[in-house]
C-alpha cells in the first residue's frame, strides 16, 4: 500500500516537430513510487484524497495506471502545477499545493489507509507536494498502527512529516542528505556529519536509514552497518523522481520478503534509471534487473 494523501495534477508543455504538445498526469510522490512499483511487477494499491475540478481529472489519469486505486472524496480541490519543458528544461509555470484536509478528510482517509494497510506486508508513507497539506501526526499514527501489527512500514519524509513518524517507529527510512541539512539534522554534507544524522534517525525510531545523494554514494545504515550504495553511472535526463523510484524499489523488494541489501541495490538500479527518462516513476524491470548487479555496496 502507498499512502499519498493529497496527489497532484501535472501539466507539462513540451515540442515535437515544432509544435507544443501537452501531457497531463496524475503526479506527486506517492503516485510515482506507485508508477514503479508496478513496473516492478508488485502489485499495488494506492491511497488518496480527490476534490474539485482537479480531482475529477485525477481520477480518470489515475485509471489509466496499473495500479488498484482506492480514493476518499475531500472538500475541496488537489494541488497541481503546470511546467514548460519548451527549451529542453523545466520551467515553472504556476503551482499550487492544494488546500488542508479538513479534519473529516483526515478520518476518511486515515481508515482507508489502515484498512488497506493492513492487507498489505508493506507500506509506504510518502508526502504532499506542499507543507502544511496533511497534518503531520497522521504519518505517526499510521506507522505504529501498521507497524504494530506486523505490517513493514516505509517511509520516505521530510521536515516536520520526517520528525512525526520518526515516532510511529517505521522500519526504514529514505531520506535526501539535502533535506537533513535542512532541518538541522546534518551539521553539513561530509560523510561523518550525514552519517552522525543517520544514527540519529535510528536513534529516534527508524530500524533502517537510507541517505540518498544525486552525486555520490547514497549511505545506509541497518543491522549495525554502515555501507556506500553507488549506482552505475548514467547520462541524465532529468533527475526528478529518482528518489522516489529508489524508495519503490526498495519497497517492492521488502514486499516480496528480500533482504535490506537486495533492497537497497534494487532501490539505486530503480533511481539510476528513472534519471534517464523525461517520465517520473517510469522504468524497465528488465533494464532494472540489468543495472541491479552493477550497483557497488561497500562497508564503510
Amino acid at each position: 500500500m502507498v499512502f499519498a494523501a493529497v496527489p497532484i495534477l501535472t501539466v507539462t508543455i513540451e515540442e515535437r516537430a515544432n509544435r507544443p504538445e501537452l501531457h497531463v498526469h496524475a503526479g506527486g510522490q506517492g503516485v510515482w513510487m506507485s508508477r514503479m512499483v508496478a513496473s516492478l511487477g508488485v502489485p499495488v494499491t494506492l491511497c488518496v484524497s480527490l476534490g474539485g475540478e482537479t480531482g475529477e481529472v485525477l481520477l480518470g489519469r489515475l485509471g489509466g495506471e496499473n495500479i488498484d486505486i482506492r480514493s476518499v472524496k475531500r472538500d475541496s480541490g488537489n494541488g497541481w502545477y503546470v511546467h514548460d519543458r519548451r527549451s529542453g528544461e523545466r520551467d515553472e509555470i504556476a503551482e499550487d499545493g492544494g488546500d488542508p484536509l479538513t479534519r473529516h478528510d483526515m478520518d476518511e482517509l486515515y481508515g482507508l489507509a489502515l484498512a488497506e494497510g493492513l492487507r498489505s506486508p508493506v507500506a509506504v508513507l510518502s508526502g504532499s507536494a506542499a507543507p502544511g497539506v496533511v497534518d503531520p501526526d497522521i504519518y505517526r499514527r499510521l506507522a505504529a498502527d501498521l507497524g504494530n501489527n506486523g505490517v513493514t512500514v516505509v517511509v520516505d519524509l521530510s521536515g516536520d512529516d520526517l520528525t512525526a513518524v520518526l515516532r510511529g517507529k517505521p522500519a526504514f527510512v529514505k531520506v535526501s542528505h539535502e533535506e537533513l541539512i535542512n532541518a538541522g539534522r546534518a551539521s553539513g554534507d561530509g560523510e561523518d556529519a550525514l552519517i552522525e544524522a543517520g544514527r540519529g534517525v535510528l536513534g529516534e525510531g527508524a530500524g533502517a536509514v537510507l541517505i540518498s545523494r544525486p552525486d555520490a554514494p547514497s549511505l545506509a545504515l541497518f543491522d549495525g552497518r554502515v555501507v556506500t550504495v553507488e549506482p552505475p553511472a548514467l547520462e541524465v535526463a532529468d533527475h526528478r523522481g529518482a528518489g522516489d523510484s529508489m524508495t519503490a524499489g526498495i519497497a517492492s523488494v521488502l514486499a516480496r520478503g528480500g533482504a535490506v541489501e537486495e533492497a537497497l541495490r534494487t532501490g539505486a538500479a530503480a533511481g539510476a534509471l528513472n534519471v534517464t527518462r523525461h517520465g517520473l516513476g517510469t522504468g524497465d524491470a528488465e533494464a532494472i534487473a540489468e543495472l541491479i548487479g552493477r550497483v557497488r555496496v561497500e562497508e564503510r
